[in-house]
């Protein structure tokens, strides 16, 4: 049996990224969401949910370490002299190696993201990253620990072999990065299935973010395998309001194409041609 959950990341970076999500969410495509806690948007992506009919969606903490503001105050590794994170690639960079030092900041930084979510009433089903970094070797022993604290079942596995779709170039760059991803994925579900939290069987998107059409949709679902798979999505609408700042390029003209392709009436049809039924991360 082919089971997809269709998770939407980087809810709460903005209004326009919200719109376009629970717009996917109430056309019954996205079944789950993972939402960031040092969004600028986390406050309407939390009014969104309350007033959601559909309750049939799992929620996610997005754990972010690399863009926007701490939480927490007084992070001398994880916080430069402006008071951010250090944006994408310098975060991968110091994620590879692990210290003490650093990891204290990063459980404190990451039990203040998981509350922020609980404080605000939150259920939590599932644990994943920004960038992927809690698959990081300096982040996943956090990450994991952080899951048990606050029994969190599911944690993300981004780990996915290079594709071959007609009309799809991958470039060395998106290769060597989504390489990368699963190298450090692969080791971490070594060490999340001995603790008991749970992984999905398979993993489909970091080839894919804001490239992928109803065309390369039928040719995913038609290989899927059998068992549970989780494919990240970005779908949103264009965010034309922010220049600059930490997320002014979240909500792009990509995450319109996103949205198209997973709200377009052929898409129901491509799911039931090729046997694979939607689902939220399963309660355990």
């Amino acid at each position: 049996m082919k089971k997809l959950i269709i998770n939407a990341d980087d809810c709460g970076a903005d209004e326009a990224r919200n719109a376009g999500i629970f717009e996917a969410i109430n056309k019954g495509v996205v079944t789950s969401i993972s939402i960031l806690p040092n969004g600028p948007a986390f406050n309407d992506a939390i009014r969104r949910i309350k007033s959601l009919d559909n309750e049939e969606i799992s929620l996610g903490v997005h754990i972010n370490l690399s863009e926007g503001k701490p939480l927490s105050s007084g992070l001398q590794i994880l916080a430069g002299p402006d008071g951010c994170f250090p944006g994408k690639l310098p975060a991968m960079k110091l994620f590879i190696n692990n210290n003490n030092a650093l990891e204290r900041e990063i459980t404190i930084e990451l039990d203040a993201q998981v509350k922020k979510l609980l404080n605000a009433g939150m259920l939590i089903h599932h644990l994943d990253s920004h960038h992927h970094i809690h698959a990081f070797p300096a982040v996943i022993k956090a990450a994991i620990s952080a899951a048990i604290k606050y029994k969190i079942p599911w944690i993300r596995i981004p780990e996915e072999t290079k594709p071959s779709y007609s009309n799809l170039d991958i470039s060395e760059e998106i290769a060597a990065e989504a390489g990368l991803f699963s190298k450090y994925a692969t080791e971490a579900r070594t060490r999340i299935e001995t603790t008991g939290i749970r992984t999905t069987n398979h993993f489909r998107g970091l080839y894919l973010k804001g490239r992928f059409s109803l065309g390369i949709m039928e040719e995913l679902l038609l290989t899927l395998p059998d068992g549970l798979t989780e494919f990240m999505t970005h779908p949103g609408h264009a965010d034309t309001g922010r220049l600059s700042g930490p997320f002014s390029t979240f909500s792009t003209q990509d995450r319109e194409r996103e949205l198209e392709t997973l709200v377009h009436p052929g898409f129901p049809l491509l799911l039931k041609k090729s046997d694979v039924t939607l689902t939220p991360f399963p309660d355990i």
